[in-house]
């Protein structure tokens, strides 16, 4: 048996255990995933895994709740990427619930309720409107002064449009080819097919629209694309935001509610309180069918009374963050491999989800928060400054770069009520503001795409190593080796890199 414990080393459970007694508590520079017997490939890793009770993701990414990370751009991307993105709450409620909206119209089985225009409007309202929205797509059904279908107009009739004070029903395509509720996606794309349309109005029996079939939507469920990415039970993205706390949340949770949202996100600094458990039990009473997820937290006795409370999922992670400065001015928190840990063992006995939400810096990093327990890791750093995160461009000294804050840096917090709730001074005054976050900035990184793939492939190579062709299995059958300070050290490269790689900087 000594022999035994030698070669194999402790259980999870032991290593972290010895280290409780010690007082001892890791984040991720301190720990390193023990390699073991593989039998599979990285790209033979299953990476499916849950964000919350009832929302499964085909790679464990959620984009952050932050003004400079998610809005509808990266909501979009992630979920076609097979993650969940986060809508910030830095927004007013209406606009937030726009941000959904733009999220779950963005490809659809069939597009329930879609934005219809008056045939007596003009072109110009038309356009307007588009333009306010933010919508990206040309097509709407028209109707007459009754409601029902009279035409469409598309992208053509835009482009040939003479004069913007015309009326609708001067350009509109009056030749409509439409089909009824009792129909289905077969008849519509064979409708498509054979009448060359790349939409399908759906009306019901008193010719009233009430969706759509677009044909790139159709061509997509039919070749199987979508089967890599997060999709509610209608084909549409799957699509998560943020809330705070109180009255104020739980009026905002229902515009969010009414615009579709898929998971609401109780997004304070500490999520261990009356407040967030009183807006838990709010939004239960408004809409019992939403998934809740709540945080931030970093102990296993928190974990526990938001799962008394119902929750759906725990967001563990409290000062662990690039921009976030809780730790250093409030003095509490947890080292986020610790804070998961102990979270996770709670958390599985309820089967309850846990989301790691800060820290993370390399792909390894996300390797090593599931391995602790983590089922998903928010980024916001590392997905800071990409094309799809909010925010412009600017140049300093011939380098692009894109701004980067904590939601408690003291700009979030004087310009925004949200992010003064969020760390509960909601009625404290601005020059008494306490900061607990940071402004930056960041180099701009071009597309997201292309780094997200770069952490799911390092996810998939660590899961490789260590043998767990699972998440599941990551989580539950992984063991830790706690390193040095020189040993980290040693993990880094040791010589001038004259040629950097693209998933990698020190």
């Amino acid at each position: 048996m000594a022999i035994q414990n030698y070669i194999f080393g402790p259980t999870k459970k032991q290593f972290f255990k010895t280290r409780f007694k010690q007082g001892i508590a890791l984040t991720f520079k301190d720990v390193s995933v023990k390699t073991g017997l593989s039998e599979i490939l990285p790209s033979e890793c299953n990476t499916t895994t849950r964000f919350s009770r009832n929302i499964k993701l085909k790679i464990p990414i959620v984009s952050a709740a932050m003004d400079t990370v998610t809005e509808h751009t990266m909501a979009i991307l992630i979920a076609t990427m097979g993650g969940i993105g986060v809508i910030h709450k830095n927004l007013t409620p209406k606009d937030q619930a726009r941000e959904v909206v733009r999220t779950k119209y963005y490809l659809n089985g069939m597009i329930e309720s879609p934005i219809c225009v008056e045939a007596g409007s003009t072109m110009s309202k038309v356009i307007a409107m588009r333009e306010k929205e933010g919508y990206r797509f040309h097509r709407f059904p028209v109707v007459d002064e009754n409601k029902r279908l009279c035409g469409i107009l598309t992208k053509d009739d835009f482009d040939f449009c003479t004069g913007q004070s015309d009326k609708v029903q001067d350009n509109m395509s009056r030749e409509v080819i439409y089909i009824n509720k009792e129909d289905g996606q077969e008849i519509a794309y064979k409708l498509m097919q054979d009448h060359k349309k790349k939409a399908i109005p759906v009306v019901d029996s008193d010719k009233r629209v009430i969706g759509m079939y677009l044909l790139s939507d159709l061509k997509r469920i039919r070749s199987g694309e979508s089967s890599t990415q997060t999709l509610d039970e209608k084909g549409r993205l799957r699509v998560a935001a943020a809330i705070g706390a109180g009255k104020p949340a739980l009026d905002r949770f229902e515009l969010l509610a009414d615009a579709n949202v898929d998971c609401i996100v109780i997004d304070t600094a500490h999520g261990d309180s009356l407040a967030v458990f009183e807006t838990i039990r709010g939004v239960r009473e408004i809409n019992p069918s939403i998934d809740i997820i709540a945080g931030n937290i970093s102990e296993p006795s928190s974990a526990q009374r938001l799962i008394n409370e119902g929750v759906d999922g725990i967001k563990v992670g409290q000062g662990p963050g690039s921009i976030c400065t809780t730790r250093i001015i409030a003095g509490v928190g947890a080292p986020q491999v610790t804070a998961i840990y102990s979270c996770h063992v709670v958390a599985r006995e309820s089967n309850i989800p846990v989301c790691g939400d800060g820290g993370i810096k390399y792909s390894g990093d996300i390797v090593k928060a599931i391995a602790a327990g983590a089922d998903t890791v928010m980024l916001g750093s590392l997905l800071a400054g990409t094309k799809e995160a909010p925010g412009e461009i600017f140049t300093s000294n011939g380098q692009m770069y894109k701004t980067y804050r904590g939601m408690g840096s003291l700009e979030a917090m004087m310009t925004n009520t949200e992010s003064r709730n969020r760390y509960r001074q909601g009625n404290t005054p601005s020059k008494e503001l306490i900061p607990e976050g940071v402004e930056g900035r960041v180099p701009y990184k071009g597309p997201a795409t292309k780094k997200i793939q770069f952490y799911v492939g390092g996810l998939r190579s660590g899961m490789g190593y260590a043998g767990t062709p699972t998440i599941e299995q990551l989580k539950t059958e992984s063991r830790f080796h706690q390193v040095t300070t020189a040993s980290e050290t040693e993990a880094h490269p040791s010589i001038e890199v004259t040629s950097e790689a693209p998933n990698y900087q020190k």
